[in-house]
């Protein structure tokens, strides 16, 4: 809260000034700009404006007191002063308070002054007739500020409440002002954040490439490693606080993901007290309940949190036909599934100040993930003249635990923004990925004949401990060098065994698959008065690999090295426009689902499985964008060009019987040349309507030299979304929305597009502790189909896949408790991310060219009031019962 109390005083300084800007600076030479000395009390840090501070007149007087509340006699921290010349009416200095209301002029040259203080919340005061000569010391006293808020009577205040920021290096959704993800999961969040595709399994990728990197409140879990979909499903929307789109990473984030990175951050408080929330949805596809309390006093604080999930009447179909080209065999399979989901997640956090500079914290979390498939699924198999029908039932059993463990230390130095951390990591998942079988036939009688029993058990785990260091500091005031290094020792553990009572089973094996990487950083960052900025570094990494595979022994992985270096341009044109230009590089390391050699034969007719002698991919990245608002107008227009080469992609054969076996391979080069434009505008303060589309063009090839192998292919895949919310009175609130991807380009074909909506109504209660809600997702038609078609040269396949998320859910939360919320000192938390990665909260404050702020949806308050009380002001401090 005091970043936005520091933000609003050099808003409301710099309007005051705004005269001068455009005017030569009156006499006397360039002063110094402050700075310096106790970092923790910013009056030490002048403001440094045109016109005021910095190209202002000096001389040797001096001007100091103390703003206070005239109704609560506290300190108005951070409250913004001018200087104003009377002969001339300009301003020649001027500073802000700091967190004790004091504040503090020196150097200020001779003649007769009047002081303008203002401060959003507060009525603006004028001090006239002030008088500086050679060697006045004045000392103003207590200076009372008259909060611009009466009690009279109660009118409805209507506010902007940002629902998409743009920064230097990210944009940012903030997911917590949407009401149609109440009651859902992670995967619901991204489905409405531009330049982010999600499809109908919850696999999310960034402007069309799915290799991303996924943080959690910028901290890796080992889950992710294992499926990004999977882990989406474990975080309740309810939690999301923002959702942050870092398509040109620098180089203090680890080299991985090549699309680029997304970041959720979930809701965190910094309170004295404690609350307890209470939520929980009922629907006809899943039920959902969850709990989080917090509790702080004085210096330490804790939170606790549990979530679960149940999703049920969860029906799916496919028909799949797969015709050979050189050999004469047709294969229709049809299935029917039944699917059953719990997921869960709990964490445990503390956090403990151990001084104004420095902060100690952990978390301990655990998640669970458990998946029961049933399918029926039916084989009519013809090879020449012989047809044969084959029916199985199987039961797939996929269940997941997963330990993340954080320790971080943080401590701020003598200057300003110099910053040093210390963040330890254990992450740990546990798998177990099981299918038994039943085997029957058709006889004459046209009665199913059991013939046996086939299974699968695999059990793994992926493991990884992290020690990360990370060093910034200052250069003058408007450049930062920041160092780090980072380690990181990833095991993955793989065991697994067959049982086959009709034939023979295969062998039973295991991987072990020991990956270290070193790494190392350095960035420079660059911003100027003329709003440019200027971030580029470099990344080292070195990666080591040590695997043995069951019988086949120790396999000979070499070990790599990749310099990854990246540059980040930005440039503010006028009042509203951003331009930014971004190169990087980033590689893709392959996760345990492609390592993974295990033999999936729960289908026999399409086998699949990995290979744990994949390179990493690499990515050339360049992307050029532009944003502007005007009024309530914001756009946001993007284009870019990615090109990967040594891609991993899948390796399909077939068999002369009709069997497709899969597995993947270091063959792919991909070219991607894409637009993205996105848009939102309000109106009459109550109403948002935002949306934008996608496209780009795909060049997709291999280089096998094995003719039945070669492929290629190329298209546009073109997609859309638009987004609706109103505010209505006494609470209520409504939204609207709706996705559809176009047909998308495949290596060796294409899938066809889909489209998703969804309507959400919700009503807080009059206490505000509380609210009850509906939410429907495709509620008008049961089911659609996906259909994948897949060429090659010696087969053919179509898969038509029917999907029933026709869903409805009514949602109810209710809060527990008081808390009274707190300033905060102004730092940055760290930790450990591995993106291999480091999420940074921004670049340097010098040039304000880090944030642009967008119109946004509408939230309502009420608060006391006079009749001429302007309706965007509110109180500085907020208390919630």
């Amino acid at each position: 809260m005091k970043k936005s109390k520091l933000l609003a005083a050099i808003i409301t300084l710099t309007l005051i000034c705004f005269n001068a800007w455009s005017q030569p600076p009156g006499g006397g030479g360039r002063g110094g700009s402050g700075g310096g000395g106790n970092d923790s009390r910013l009056r030490n840090r002048e403001t440094v404006i045109p016109g005021t501070t910095e190209d202002s007149p000096k001389g040797n007087g001096k001007i100091k007191g103390v703003l206070k509340d005239s109704v609560s006699n506290n300190p108005v921290e951070f409250a913004a002063l001018s200087l104003i010349d009377l002969k001339s009416n300009r301003p020649i200095d001027g500073t802000t308070t700091d967190e004790k209301g004091e504040f503090t002029m020196t150097k200020v040259a001779s003649g007769d002054f009047k002081i303008l203080i203002s401060f959003i919340g507060y009525k603006n005061k004028t001090i006239n007739k002030v008088h500086i000569d050679k060697k006045t010391d004045l000392d103003l006293g207590t200076i009372l500020m008259a909060p611009d808020v009466v009690q009279l009577n109660e009118v409805e205040v209507v506010g902007m409440a940002q629902m998409i920021e743009e920064k230097v290096d990210r944009l940012v959704y903030n997911a917590e002002k949407d009401i149609t993800s109440k009651g859902g999961d992670a995967s619901d969040v991204m489905k409405k954040v531009p330049m982010l595709t999600v499809d109908l399994d919850g696999n999310v990728s960034l402007r069309g490439n799915s290799n991303v990197r996924v943080l959690i409140n910028n901290k890796p879990s080992t889950i992710i490693a294992t499926s990004v979909s999977d882990a989406l499903k474990q975080i309740p929307a309810d939690m999301i606080k923002s959702v942050e789109v870092i398509t040109s990473p620098s180089a203090r984030y680890d080299a991985e993901g090549s699309a680029g990175i997304i970041n959720i951050v979930t809701k965190k408080s910094r309170i004295q007290g404690g609350t307890l929330d209470f939520n929980t949805g009922v629907g006809n596809r899943g039920t959902n309940v969850g709990l989080r309390g917090n509790y702080r006093s004085g210096n330490m604080g804790f939170s606790l949190g549990g979530f679960g999930r149940f999703m049920y009447n969860m029906p799916g179909k496919s028909e799949n036909v797969q015709t050979g080209k050189e050999s004469d065999f047709t294969i229709s399979q049809m299935s029917d599934t039944k699917n059953k989901i719990t997921f869960g997640s709990y964490n445990l956090g503390w956090d403990y100040d151990l001084d104004a500079k420095t902060t100690l914290s952990a978390n301990v979390r655990y998640g669970v993930r458990n998946f029961n498939n049933t399918q029926d699924l039916t084989t009519l198999t013809r090879i020449g003249t012989t047809t044969t029908t084959d029916y199985r039932d199987v039961n797939v059993i996929d269940e997941s635990g997963t330990w993340d463990i954080n320790l971080d230390y943080y401590k701020t130095l003598s200057k300003p923004q110099q910053e040093f951390s210390i963040s330890g990591q254990f992450s740990r998942n546990n798998r177990t990925n099981d299918y038994d079988a039943d085997l029957y036939s058709l006889n004459n009688s046209q009665l199913k004949e059991f013939l046996g029993a086939q299974g699968n058990n695999n059990a793994s785990f992926n493991q990884e401990s992290t020690l990360q260091v990370d060093y910034q500091t200052p250069i003058k005031d408007n450049q930062m060098i920041e160092v780090g290094g980072k380690g990181i020792f990833r095991q993955v553990v793989s065991d697994y065994d067959y049982y086959n009572t009709i034939g023979t089973a295969e062998s039973p094996s295991s991987l072990n698959y020991d990956q270290n990487v070193a790494a190392g950083y350095l960035s420079y960052t660059l911003t100027t008065k003329s709003k440019f900025s200027l971030k580029a570094g470099a990344r080292y990494e070195y990666t080591g690999i040590n695997a043995t595979q069951g019988e086949i022994g120790k396999l000979d992985i070499p070990a790599y090295a990749n310099l990854v270096p990246s540059i980040n341009i930005s440039q503010t044109v006028g009042k509203g426009q951003t331009i930014k230009l971004g190169y990087n590089r980033r590689l893709q390391r392959p996760g345990i689902q492609f390592l993974n050699p295990n033999v999936n034969t729960s289908n026999p007719n399409n086998i699949s499985f990995g290979n744990p002698e994949l390179d990493p991919e690499l990515t050339d990245q360049v992307e050029l964008s532009t944003s502007f608002f005007k009024n309530s107008l914001y756009v946001n227009v993007s284009t870019f060009a990615r090109f990967t080469n040594n891609s991993i992609e899948k390796i399909r054969t077939t068999s002369d019987e009709g069997v497709v076996t899969t597995t993947y391979g270091n063959i792919g080069n991909k070219k991607n040349y894409g637009v993205n434009i996105f848009g939102n505008i309000t109106f009459f303060k109550r109403l948002q309507i935002s949306g934008g589309f996608d496209t780009y063009y795909s060049d997709l090839s291999n280089n096998s030299p094995d003719p039945a192998l070669a492929s290629s292919n190329s298209g546009f895949v073109t997609s859309g979304r638009l987004r609706a919310s109103v505010s209505l009175n006494k609470g209520w609130g409504i939204q609207a929305g709706a996705f559809s991807r176009g047909r998308d380009v495949q290596l060796q074909g294409y899938e066809t597009g889909f489209r998703m909506y969804d309507l959400g109504v919700k009503k807080d209660f009059a206490n505000k502790r509380g609210s009850i809600g509906l939410a429907m997702e495709n509620f008008l038609a049961p089911s659609f189909n996906m259909k994948t078609s897949i060429e090659s040269s010696t087969f053919t396949q179509v898969n038509n896949n029917f999907l029933y998320n026709r869903g409805i859910r009514v949602n109810f939360s209710y809060r527990l408790g008081k808390m009274n919320f707190v300033e905060q000192k102004t730092r940055r938390k760290k930790s450990i991310n591995n993106d291999d990665q480091k999420s940074e909260g921004g670049s340097m404050s010098a040039g304000n060219t880090e944030s642009t702020p967008t119109p946004s949806t509408t939230t309502r308050s009420k608060v006391a009031t006079t009749s001429d009380t302007k309706t965007d002001k509110t109180p500085a401090t907020t208390k919630t019962n």
